[in-house]
């Protein structure tokens, strides 16, 4: 009988070759629908994941938009943000600054990836995991705002931590804003989009305090705003510093446009936030969505989608990890590229010949 190590090698070159033999389409481009023949239940096991985790801590969509956000930005949409440990060394992105202590949702994460192993077996990817349940977030928090998520990412094998610094943060101008997201393909206004999510969710005094001291003399932030963050903020406030806020005071749970209403009254939390405001391009998008919340919405579905699309992993690129924190050993990278010729081709009889 052929040893495991040849076997895994056997099934390694002919996940390569099926692959090669599939249309350029196939092989590169994600696709609603997937999952239909080899996890019919994975988007709504999914569902359910994010559901149980919301009824508990409505707070956690927030967090899992996040999540999604901060591993397509990095390397593309690969769940590399999701490593605890980065096999080349080094610390992966979680453990950055950008990234700890203010990620969470990865609980909701493990939750859905230990149901689909019970009815799938190495079948749906991590990175697919943080789109459908992004989206379920939206869903949640938005009621009638619901999508098709294109799938059919792999989940890759490196999480490089210093390239988690290039995530615009929460101090960066209006030009570093624009340029971050053209780095990746998306629009200004795509920009101004995805901030509006802001409506949702927490941050950490390390993330405004300092600057926003900097806005109080400028005349950019509310006074009365900025003296409720001073009380709330420790005078010796770090990164670890575990005190947050709403970043919407008005509706901090749901997704709405309220958001954008409250930039012009210099109640933007973060200096990136209140930036959209000073430069002209962006401020027409903010009047345009704090006027019209439809648009907004709609206009949200298209960004989350095209995000959701940056560089991924497809075909017999990465590998469907079976623990999303930790890449595969030799022996589950062996299951489940035997799993992933199953899935190139449906209807075989998938045996492979042993001696």
């Amino acid at each position: 009988m052929a040893s495991s190590s040849g076997l895994a090698g056997l099934a390694v070159l002919l996940t390569a070759v099926l692959c090669l033999q599939l249309p350029a389409a196939s092989r590169a481009q994600l696709q609603v629908g997937f999952y239909d023949t080899t996890c019919p239940n994975a988007e709504s096991i999914v569902q359910q994941a994010v559901a149980d985790a919301f009824a508990t801590n409505s707070g956690v969509a927030a967090g899992l938009i996040r999540l999604h956000f901060h591993d397509c930005f990095v390397n593309g949409c690969d769940a590399s943000v999701l490593l605890s440990v980065n096999p080349a060394g080094g610390d992966p992105e979680r453990d950055t600054p950008p990234n700890n202590p203010s990620l969470r949702g990865f609980e909701v994460v493990d939750a859905a990836r230990a149901a689909l192993e019970q009815s799938c077996p190495s079948t749906v990817s991590c990175a697919d995991i943080l789109a459908f349940a992004a989206r379920d977030s939206i869903n949640l928090t938005g009621s009638d705002v619901f999508y098709q998520v294109p799938s059919g990412r792999r989940d890759g094998s490196v999480s490089n931590g210093s390239l988690a610094f290039t995530l615009p943060g929460p101090n960066l101008t209006a030009d570093e804003l624009v340029k971050g997201f053209a780095d990746r393909n998306m629009t200004a206004e795509e920009m101004v989009v995805l901030s509006g999510t802001h409506t949702l969710g927490r941050s950490h005094c390390n993330s405004f305090i300092v600057r926003n001291r900097e806005r109080l003399a400028s005349g950019t932030i509310s006074p009365a705003y900025q003296a409720l963050l001073e009380a709330l903020c420790p005078a010796n406030t770090s990164r670890f510093t575990n005190v947050t806020t709403e970043i919407d005071l008005s509706t901090p749970t749901v997704l709405d446009n309220n958001y954008y209403k409250l930039l012009p009254l210099n109640l933007g939390l973060h200096f990136s936030d209140d930036q959209l405001i000073r430069n002209a391009t962006l401020k027409a998008s903010v009047d345009s969505f704090a006027a019209n919340e439809t648009l907004w919405k709609e206009k949200l579905v298209a960004a989350m989608i095209k995000m959701g699309e940056l560089q991924p992993k497809t075909g017999a690129e990465g590998e469907i990890r079976l623990n999303c924190s930790i890449v595969n050993t030799a022996s589950s990278s062996s299951s489940s590229s035997a799993r992933l010729i199953e899935v190139l081709r449906p209807g075989s009889d998938n045996e492979v010949a042993s001696s």
